[in-house]
């Protein structure tokens, strides 16, 4: 920048995060880019006419068009041909609230398996006693009547079973071997439309085919992708939602340098899966991958947790995000290596 905040060049990072070229940005005041930033613009002022650097930590900026961004940043005075220049260095913060999120997300998912696996052997020892014991009782009594409530005995300890099979989850090793991950969603397609049929729910594909192999279970992924379709299938079964015809969007992309975790990817599979539902409540948004969270009073809230542990193995990431009209989910994946 020049003496007066007067942009003169911007690299392809600058570019990105505050969504404007380089051509359109030169010599555009920085209070043009950054809307509604008096306070930050006077602090770099300040530290031009000082001729001192200044570092601001985690405050937040607003773009031209409405974006809002967590950074850092620091302006740096220097000359130039015996002019006044100005280095304004700006670091994202996404980045390391979004390794902040899935660490404490990692973190609650492993206490959480570890409490039920402790638990799961207490529970399944008298659920198999309650079971084996009602089929005794069903074998001595002659009246069928009694014997429906015995059948219900079973029945809800078989589903009880399940219910702690799935909070604690497989241990069987993955299967990793490269895969076309559109195979996975054509399954996880035909599996669903067999159970919107008859309802005003359309599945809407936008594949791009070019999309290398995954490495992945494909078994596993299938149960991950099945989880989310089927909870944007039963939000648009919500009476809350006002409009005759219901869409879900299966959508593959690639993306280039992704960061997952603390790995950089150059190339990346992204899979979205977004439907026009009334929304997730913004007081869930933040816990929506937790166990034991749902919006459905009927929900076990156990799907989303399942699908982030899947992802997770993958060395993937699932993100969500949420407003009346439009819920998506966006799941990342790194591609097989070269040559496997």
């Amino acid at each position: 920048m020049d003496k007066d905040l007067r942009l003169l060049y911007l690299n392809v990072a600058a570019e990105n995060l505050l969504e404007i070229s380089v051509r359109k940005a030169n010599q555009l005041f920085i209070g043009d880019v950054l809307i509604k930033a008096a306070e930050n613009i006077g602090e770099m002022q300040t530290a031009l006419t000082k001729n001192n650097s200044f570092t601001k930590r985690q405050t937040q900026l607003q773009l031209m068009h409405g974006k809002t961004v967590d950074v850092d940043y620091t302006i740096t005075p220097f000359e130039e041909d015996g002019e006044l220049r100005a280095l304004l260095e700006i670091t994202s913060l996404e980045h390391s609230y979004r390794i902040s999120r899935e660490e404490s997300l990692n973190s609650t998912h492993a206490t959480t398996r570890e409490l039920v696996r402790g638990l799961a052997h207490e529970i399944k020892n008298p659920l198999g006693g309650i079971r084996g014991a009602a089929q005794l009782l069903a074998a001595e009594l002659d009246s069928e009547d009694l014997k429906d409530y015995t059948n219900v005995i079973i029945e809800e300890a078989d589903r009880l079973h399940k219910l702690v099979d799935r909070l604690v989850g497989s241990r069987q090793p993955l299967k990793m071997e490269p895969i076309n991950i559109h195979e996975v969603i054509e399954r996880v397609r035909s599996l669903v439309q067999a159970e919107i049929s008859g309802n005003s729910i359309d599945l809407v594909r936008d594949y791009d085919p070019s999309i290398p192999p995954v490495l992945a279970d494909s078994s596993q992924l299938i149960q991950a992708m099945l989880n989310i379709v089927r909870n944007a299938m039963q939000a648009l079964f919500s009476p809350k939602v006002e409009h005759n015809l219901g869409r879900i969007y299966l959508r593959t992309r690639i993306i280039r340098n992704a960061t997952i975790g603390a790995k950089f990817h150059r190339l990346v599979a992204s899979i979205k899966i977004i439907d026009n539902g009334p929304g997730i409540k913004p007081e869930l948004i933040d816990s929506i991958f937790y166990p034991m969270i749902s919006g459905r009073a009927e929900g076990t809230g156990l799907g989303l947790s399942i699908t982030h542990s899947i992802i997770n193995q993958h060395q993937g990431l699932i993100e969500c995000e949420s407003r009346p009209g439009a819920t998506c989910f966006t799941v990342l994946l790194p591609l097989a290596p070269a040559g496997c």
